[in-house]
């Protein structure tokens, strides 16, 4: 199955370059670093030995933080070799982690092919391979074994509908998932699923995310954005994916958003444009986060379009009510961490199914509240944004259901351990 695989990489491999030089025109991070993707790396600075943490995008990398500060922290001789798939991801990953120079070492991964993997490893020599939520690589995995380094997969996470992906794969995924040394997984259901793709050692140490503490820049920031958006309340719609704004935006001008200030933050920077190009069709009054600059939102501005990178924490702390996107539609849902750790009371959607757990927490402890859909999302958000009393009850118990919930850093930190001492 992992030749067949492997053939389908070569096949697939001029498609995928095209892809990326495609995604280059609006993203210009995709045209840099390609010699990286297929395993061409520059000289190495230094000699210290890695520890490898493989985090995808912008969500990886910034759940990502505290294990990252954890593992500097505990191992002053040791460096970070952070890796990454998008052009985003990497950017985050250098706007989090440049504090630490030449101690964190940014780099793509390679596509996963034998070569290009096995050219990755000679070149960085990682003492320890940690992957990131749900990062499976085969050939990578199995590359590491043939080279002694032994892999880790972290705050993971298994939604019912990637394990049916993963059984559908058979004996690839299975390899794949035996030749894992440990699991440190978010809940019970997500290590049960992992355990039936084929891992053995496998343990539950919660969700790393609920360790990301706000940056006291952000909350500063946020208190900021607060004053500029003047008096009105705000709906913040955070990680909005495709399909949803035009949802929001629909049911926002037939009904207008009164004295509400709604900011929508798209989960992806290629779309900007797009989502303002849509908030304009509809006669809706925009301004954008990016030429805001130092002045004041006009009281006229119904929709400010968050544009910018690296901002969520600010976002959240000056919103009142935030909806959490990818849940209006079957996308899965994304982080509502965040929102708690500032808070921020939370509506979902009801797709949530890959934070189905905490998703499912957070209604229960009444820091959430689940939506039918655009219109009933809109309903929730006007009714708690004028009810000062429900909203600092759901602040009070957002920000204690995050506190509660901390501590997986630290019981991930013990698994490693024995890989690094």
């Amino acid at each position: 199955m992992r030749k067949l695989y492997s053939a389908a990489w070569w096949v697939a491999l001029p498609l995928v370059l095209g892809r990326l030089w495609w995604r280059g025109r609006k993203e210009p991070g995709y045209r840099e670093h390609v010699a990286e993707r297929l395993g061409f790396y520059g000289v190495r600075k230094g000699d210290a030995p890695l520890i490898w943490v493989h985090a995808v995008s912008v969500g990886e990398t910034r759940a990502a933080e505290p294990l990252v500060q954890a593992l500097l922290d505990t191992y002053p001789g040791h460096g970070i070799l952070l890796t990454h798939m998008t052009a985003t991801g990497r950017a985050t990953g250098k706007a989090l982690f440049a504090k630490h120079g030449e101690r964190v070492v940014q780099a793509f991964l390679p596509y996963d092919t034998g070569p290009m993997v096995r050219a990755f490893l000679r070149h960085f020599r990682p003492k320890l391979c940690v992957l990131m939520e749900t990062e499976v690589w085969p050939n990578a995995i199995a590359e590491c074994r043939r080279a002694g380094v032994p892999v880790a997969l972290v705050n993971a996470r298994l939604s019912d509908r990637s394990l049916r992906k993963g059984l559908r794969l058979g004996a690839l995924m299975r390899e794949a998932a035996q030749g894992i040394a440990c699991v440190a997984a978010q809940t019970e259901d997500d290590a049960a699923r992992i355990r039936a793709l084929g891992a053995e050692q496998v343990t539950v140490t919660g969700s790393v995310k609920f360790d990301v503490t706000p940056p006291d820049a952000m909350l500063e920031r946020g208190a900021d954005l607060r004053r500029r958006f003047g008096a009105r309340r705000v709906l913040l719609c955070a990680s909005t994916r495709e399909g949803e704004e035009n949802l929001i935006l629909d049911t926002l001008a037939a009904r207008g958003p009164g004295s509400t200030l709604v900011v929508i933050v798209p989960r992806h920077p290629q779309r900007f444009d797009e989502v303002a190009a849509a908030i304009a069709a509809r006669g809706l009054r925009l301004e954008r986060r990016s030429l805001l600059g130092d002045g004041a939102v006009a009281p006229a501005v119904q929709v400010l379009l968050g544009d910018s990178m690296g901002e969520m924490f600010a976002y959240y702390a000056a919103a009142d009510v935030a909806f959490i996107g990818g849940s209006l539609l079957p996308l899965g849902g994304q982080n509502l961490i965040e929102a708690c750790a500032v808070g921020t009371p939370v509506l979902i959607g009801p797709h949530t199914f890959n934070f189905a757990a905490v998703s499912e927490d957070a209604v229960t402890a009444g820091v959430a509240q689940r939506v039918p859909d655009a219109s009933g999302m809109l309903d929730a958000a006007f009714a708690l944004l004028e009810d000062d009393e429900a909203r600092a009850a759901m602040a009070q118990r957002a920000r204690a259901f995050a506190a509660q919930h901390r501590g997986a850093t630290q019981r991930t930190l013990a698994l490693l351990r024995p890989f690094l001492d």
